[in-house]
């Protein structure tokens, strides 16, 4: 597929045609227990206008991936590929913290953005975060996970 071809495609082609395969592609991530697509995180703000009521736009995470069915350890913001591939991020990290979740991915479909809140050294302010080639996300969380459940995130 072209650049441009590549360009077209809606944010849902993206995440069939690119993310989902790369993140449960080898059999990486279970499909069945580890991957939710399209999670509804709210249900929109309530709006009131006078005697009238209405609700905003729900919030919605394109992914949730988990450790084990019911423990939610990582997002995946996904966005069209007109989007640079962080363009996600602030959406994805929002969700994150919804979810209460250590990790948080970005991708348009090129590479993924990864957000380690764990890492140590943390990256510098003045850093800029590095996309990663387009491939399945980390799936070895293990010292992550480790360190989170026993020392916890701050």
């Amino acid at each position: 597929m072209t650049p441009a071809q590549k360009k077209r495609l809606s944010e849902r082609d993206i995440c069939t045609k690119f993310i989902t395969p790369a993140i449960t592609g080898g059999g990486k991530w279970d499909v069945m227990s580890q991957v939710s697509e399209e999670v509804y995180l709210t249900k929109g703000r309530v709006v009131v206008r006078g005697q009238l009521t209405s609700r905003g736009d729900p919030k919605r995470a394109d992914y949730v991936l988990y450790h084990m069915p019911g423990i939610p350890l990582a997002v995946v913001e996904a966005k069209d590929n007109t989007h640079t591939v962080g363009a996600g991020m602030q959406q994805a990290l929002g969700y994150a913290d919804l979810l209460d979740v250590p990790f948080a991915f970005s991708s348009s479909g090129n590479v993924f953005l990864f957000h380690d809140p764990t890492a140590s050294p943390p990256p510098s302010l003045s850093s800029t975060p590095s996309p990663t080639p387009f491939s399945p996300p980390p799936t070895d969380f293990s010292p992550q996970v480790n360190r989170c459940l026993t020392e916890g995130i701050n």
